[in-house]
């Protein structure tokens, strides 16, 4: 019987200690890689931000060509 709870409470032990390193390996890690994923995010919004800066001064100017003179 003791040697049963001695077991047991070896077991219970080392899954203590286990899923304590596995939580802090997995912290760990995660950090550069939410880092990268952040300024892989930055830079999509930046390419989207140029592209409709861009479109809209296209579209500025061929507005502007087709008025009416007496609008100007």
């Amino acid at each position: 019987m003791i040697l049963l709870v001695a077991t047991l409470i070896g077991i219970l032990a080392g899954g203590a200690v286990c899923v304590r390193y596995l939580r802090q390996e997995i912290a760990g890690n995660i950090g550069p890689r939410l880092r990268r994923m952040q300024m892989q995010l930055d830079n999509l919004e930046a390419e989207i931000n140029l592209a409709m800066t861009t479109r809209l001064a296209e579209l500025s100017r061929h507005w502007e060509r087709h008025l009416p003179p007496d609008s100007k």
